[in-house]
């Protein structure tokens, strides 16, 4: 009887790596295992970076209300104590968006929070 190999199911799983594989460079993009390799690498630093992302853009917003904050003659750290005692829920991801493009506002929030 002949041994049965499953042509149908590898060559499929070849052509998914090998497309996901597409540009990489030198064989890693042309050779199963080392393509194989390699995505498989890739998938993992996706895997990370996903959460990484979120500390990324957290420690920019605060950076950019901070610079905002000192334009507006207080601190960061006091403007968030600030916004938290007078019960002013304003995510920073928000806060951050108002001071990169609409200061007046910003500035009216950083008043009302002083106050």
């Amino acid at each position: 009887m002949p041994r049965a190999k499953n042509k149908v199911a590898s060559h499929r799983r070849k052509k998914r790596i090998l497309k996901a594989a597409k540009g990489y460079y030198g064989a890693r993009s042309k050779v199963y295992t080392i393509a194989k390799n390699s995505v498989e690498k890739a998938l993992s630093h996706a895997y990370r970076d996903r959460k990484l992302k979120k500390r990324v853009y957290r420690s920019l917003w605060i950076a950019r209300i901070n610079a905002a904050a000192r334009l507006c003659g207080t601190t960061y750290s006091k403007l968030i104590s600030d916004l938290d005692k007078k019960n002013i829920t304003l995510n920073r991801k928000t806060l951050a968006e108002l001071a990169y493009n609409d200061m007046n506002a910003f500035a009216e929030i950083v008043k009302a929070a002083k106050s």
